[in-house]
């Protein structure tokens, strides 16, 4: 008889986690709030336009290809992807454009116009993104932590220093680029993270490197395609999908998980429980768990975004595929956010249009456009006004649109608006303060010291996702999937103390 997993949650790593599962050999049931699979990575779909509500970038292929792999199949064979360079034009207030490229040609033009030895500080800092990235994949992300002392082993321990994991990445960055808006070009990339530049640890540098050397990558089909392919994958490997089935509650005994209970007070057991959902929330309101409740609220979360959905009656082919567009007042723009909880005076944002790449995103002559502009999370000592933030943010959007894009009749064809704030996320998605990124990630929540993916009491009861070991963004969660399902092989034996031994050698091996 095959044990049994209950998942909560159809996000990319419930998925991820129940393919593999049932690949080894696992009745699993995957039980999602919403209508359909995703969770931030979901799609919508209005008068012909489609939208990814989430991530736009499909980063670091190979671990997209070992997962497809893990599941016996060949990720060629379900996805069209597209390789997208130029990476990005970002944009600043003075009037400067700059192209990433991973044309180092191109790259070197541009940079020493700005600046006279910033092509060689440009190599040197993507020949550290190279290393911080393969050490990091190699000895902390795609690796569990059993102990303390795996983490800080004395093979590690000289490591975290190699990825200087307690320098500021700004700071960091300081060494290759002197000019601001350098600075500013290679660390934005900390906000896919929901991080400030100012406070993510400098081996955020890998992100720059995974874009420009390993690429940045458009499925046809939008970001959701790669949630439809695993999902067929995963039913096709015998996975259960129960969606508009809330979980309300997470039923214990004295050391294990005995059921899950749904909204309409139905309940469902199983040997194992995954939790996909995001995890403070599992914490504070499934487990309602007083003491986790008062630690969570003691550590660090994400930003959160303002989202514009926008359907326009008209192209603007200058518009290009991804584009971001920086604040002046850097430092300032990120304290506001971070530490007021805000919308700063000037904010930056970003804007993709997926019909530069794939005109199949919306109606024939007509453009898909979405803005991302990043907002402080929900706080309860200062309630933001989301009405005054959403229109001062649409009016920044525009205003620098019709300045910068010539684009000043945008706001007279847009055909229709929808908008998410942080209330949104916290609704939708369960997202605790509505922080969009999950936990953040700082010394002290990386690594051994992030949320450990099963429960240190419940044992038969794991979590996969972006606040859970390794963290946050698609490929990552990725990772997570597969750490949480290796975790699972490794303890299958204690977990299933009724299994027969055959059983246990089975489903290890």
């Amino acid at each position: 008889m095959k044990p049994s997993v209950l998942i909560i949650g159809a996000g990319i790593g419930g998925i991820a986690a129940a393919a593999r599962l049932a690949k080894n050999g696992y009745a699993v049931t995957v039980v999602e709030k919403n209508e359909q699979p995703g969770g931030r990575c979901g799609q919508l779909i209005h008068e012909g336009h489609r939208f990814d509500i989430g991530p736009t970038l499909f980063l670091m292929p190979e671990v997209w290809e070992e997962t497809f792999a893990a599941l016996g199949e060949r990720m060629s064979d379900h996805l069209d992807l597209r390789r997208i360079d130029p990476t990005y034009k970002v944009h600043f207030e003075d009037g400067l454009q700059i192209t990433l490229t991973s044309n180092l040609g191109a790259m070197q033009a541009q940079l020493e116009k700005i600046e006279k030895t910033a092509f060689s500080g440009f190599l040197h800092f993507i020949a550290e993104g190279s290393r911080h990235y393969k050490i990091s994949l190699e000895k902390f992300v795609g690796r569990n932590f059993y102990s303390l002392w795996e983490y800080f082993s004395p093979s590690n321990l000289p490591l975290l220093f190699q990825l200087k994991a307690l320098v500021k990445h700004y700071d960091n960055v300081g060494r290759y680029f002197q000019d601001p808006r350098l600075r500013a070009a290679f660390t934005f990339q900390n906000m896919y993270l929901g991080l400030s530049p100012y406070e993510a640890p400098a081996t955020y540098s890998l992100l720059q490197y995974t874009e420009l050397a390993e690429g940045v990558w458009y499925p046809i089909g939008g970001m959701y395609a790669a949630i439809q392919a695993l999902t067929r994958i995963a039913e096709k490997l015998g996975v259960r999908f129960l969606y508009s089935s809330e979980v309300t509650q997470i039923d214990l005994g004295s050391d294990r998980v005995e059921s899950i209970r749904l909204k309409d007070g139905s309940t469902l057991q199983a040997d194992l429980y995954i939790a996909n959902a995001d995890l403070p929330y599992v914490y504070k309101e499934l487990l309602r768990d007083a003491q986790a409740k008062r630690k969570f609220d003691r550590m660090l979360y994400t930003c959160s975004t303002l989202m514009f959905y926008w359907g326009v009656d008209k192209p603007y082919p200058q518009i290009a595929l991804h584009n971001v567009f920086l604040s002046g007042d850097y430092k300032s723009s990120f304290e506001r956010i971070f530490k007021d909880h805000t919308l700063p005076d000037a904010p930056s944002f970003y804007v993709h249009a997926p019909v530069r790449v794939d005109p199949s995103a919306a109606p024939p002559g007509q453009e898909t456009l979405f803005i991302l502009v990043p907002v402080g999370h929900l706080d309860e000592e200062r309630p933001q006004n989301w009405d005054e933030l959403v229109q001062r943010a649409r009016e920044a959007v525009l205003s620098r649109l019709a300045k910068e894009m010539d684009a000043a009749d945008l706001a007279q064809h847009i055909k229709f608006e929808v908008v998410y704030t942080a209330q949104d996320w916290k609704q939708r998605f369960n997202l605790d303060k509505g922080a969009a990124f999950g936990l953040s990630h700082n010394f002290w929540q990386v690594g051994y010291f992030r949320p450990h993916n099963r429960h240190k009491r419940y044992r038969n009861l794991y979590f996969v996702g972006a606040s859970t070991h390794p963290g946050t963004g698609l490929p990552i969660v990725l990772l997570s999937a597969r750490l949480t399902t290796e975790r699972i092989q490794r303890e299958i034996g204690s977990l299933l103390p009724q299994a027969s031994s055959s059983l246990a050698s089975t489903l290890t091996a």
